[in-house]
This record gives C-alpha cells, sequence and structure tokens, in this order.
C-alpha cells in the first residue's frame, strides 16, 4: 500500500507530458534510521547545459516529530518547438535524417561529351 502512495507521484510526472521523472525521498522514513529511496522513470539527463533547460528540480523539507524529511523531484521536459511546455532549443544528440528529393529529369537521347586535345603546332625546323 505504501509502495502504490509513492509511485503515484512519479505515474502523475509521466502521465502530464514529461520526457522523464526523478523523485528522491530521504529521511526517516520508518523506524529510528534514515533511508533514502528514490524512484526513477523515463529519460532523464544529468549534466552539461541540456541539463539547464530540460530539468526543472525542486527540493523541500518536511517536518516531522521524528525529524526532518527530504523531497527532491526532478522533470525532464519535452521539446517543444513553439517554446511554451519546454525549451526551443532540441537536444544536441537528437539527429533528424531527411529524405533526399527525387528530381525528375527526362533524358531523350542519351549522349556523351568528348574533349578533344588540341595539340599545338611545332614551327617547322629549317632544313639544312
Amino acid at each position: 500500500k505504501q509502495w502504490y502512495q509513492r509511485r503515484v507521484a512519479i505515474t502523475a510526472g509521466m502521465e502530464s507530458g514529461a520526457k522523464g521523472c526523478e523523485v528522491v525521498v530521504s529521511g526517516k522514513l520508518r523506524g529510528q534510521r534514515a533511508k533514502s529511496m528514490k524512484f526513477v522513470d523515463g529519460l532523464m539527463i544529468h549534466t552539461g547545459e541540456p541539463k539547464r533547460q530540460y530539468v526543472d528540480t525542486a527540493v523541500r523539507h518536511v517536518l516531522l516529530r521524528q525529524g526532518v524529511l527530504g523531497i527532491k523531484v526532478k522533470i525532464m521536459l519535452p521539446h517543444d518547438p513553439q517554446g511554451k511546455v519546454g525549451p526551443k532549443k532540441p537536444l544536441p544528440d537528437h539527429i533528424a535524417i531527411v529524405e533526399p528529393k527525387e528530381a525528375e529529369v527526362k533524358i531523350e537521347q542519351p549522349y556523351s561529351t568528348c574533349i578533344e586535345k588540341a595539340v599545338p603546332e611545332q614551327p617547322a625546323q629549317p632544313v639544312m
């Protein structure tokens, strides 16, 4: 039952259109000893400039009777060309394959071009 309640946050984030979601809950979850639980779903980038553009991060501290409970949530936004839901700039490892255009060229008669090299005439040698 408790696993289901903790997993709901991940599924709600993924259903709202995120590419990836990560939730880390740490502190005195059950018992006296502190633990850390991590729930991950989808794609998540961790380094570089795209992380600053694509990943939204939130950290909250919950004060309980036993101690402090920390919650970190990371959501990776999808690419949006208009820039309303996510960043306009695509990921650097995204490759778009474009098919070449087929142009119709009609050749009625086959032909070939022959370029003859003109040999310069040498001046005649005087006969002695």
